[in-house]
């Protein structure tokens, strides 16, 4: 099974459609940044404390030398967010935000050996959907963590025995971090199988592809984040290009281990269909 995916890694060249989905990624990034600040900077002048919580918990994935120019970006756009940007801008920014899902759809449709048939409105409308999809089940994952630290922190304030209210608060974290894993795991599969042209295929809600594309991903995050922790020298040899060099990193980690969970979904299916 591993010489089978390999071999269709290679055949598909996963590794060059990873580095373009990096760049489509990239430049989809702020476009979906103004989106959500637009939303969030009418909420933020009473609700600071929620959208700087929920940019925390953003950033245990994200590198943390990349993570200051999202969060100047974030910052500038919620403080100019207006309801005329607002109604008129998200239109502007979804459209352009789409084009990573875009980029998506063509290399799905290699990796599952697909032919798009859709024409070329009929697949942007489908990635513009889906973007709008993706971005509220991420928003949702986000929402468990937020809540469920909210939920266990009042829990343990209310609770007047010390090893009782730690372990309500615990048992209360650990299940909304498994909500928010499992909000992951659906973005991930809704990817699978809205992105691709499929003629037919079955709904799925979890596949072996989706869980090492998961499990990828986040080993990939923190490894970059250590291995930027003692040996960050991109700054060094980029100069200020070096945040977004390391951010362009962690988007092809990140499209890699999409489409490395599609292959193996696609060579396990092809196995389990051979006579």
């Amino acid at each position: 099974m591993a010489r089978r995916i390999w071999k269709s890694t290679s055949t598909d060249r996963i590794f060059g459609h990873a580095a373009e989905l990096g760049f489509y990624f990239l430049f989809a990034l702020f476009p979906t940044l103004w989106c959500g600040a637009s939303i969030l900077g009418l909420v933020a002048r009473s609700a600071h404390q929620i959208s700087d919580k929920l940019l925390d918990y953003l950033a245990l994935v994200i590198p943390t030398s990349a993570l200051a120019s999202v969060l100047n970006t974030f910052n500038e756009t919620t403080a100019a967010a207006t309801s005329g940007k607002l109604t008129f801008g998200s239109i502007a920014a979804i459209w352009s935000a789409s084009v990573g899902v875009s980029a998506l759809q063509d290399t799905l449709n290699v990796v599952f050996r697909l032919e798009e048939r859709r024409s070329y409105f009929v697949a942007r409308l489908y990635a513009i959907l889906l973007t709008i999809v993706l971005t509220v089940l991420i928003g949702s994952a986000l929402g468990c963590m937020f809540a469920g630290n909210f939920a266990a922190t009042f829990i343990e304030h209310r609770l007047a025995h010390p090893v009782l209210s730690i372990a309500a608060g615990l048992a209360v974290r650990v299940i909304a971090w498994s909500a928010s894993a499992c909000v992951l795991a659906l973005s991930f599969e809704t990817v699978y199988f809205w992105a691709p042209d499929w003629r037919q295929r079955h709904w799925r809600w979890l596949t072996p592809g989706t869980v090492l594309a998961i499990a990828g991903w986040l080993i990939a995050s923190f490894g970059l984040r250590i291995y930027l922790h003692f040996f960050n020298s991109y700054p060094v040899t980029y100069g200020s290009l070096g945040a977004v060099i390391v951010l362009l990193i962690w988007f092809y980690f990140s499209g890699l281990m999409l489409l490395l969970g599609a292959e193996v979904d696609m060579v396990m299916d092809d196995t389990a269909q051979a006579p």
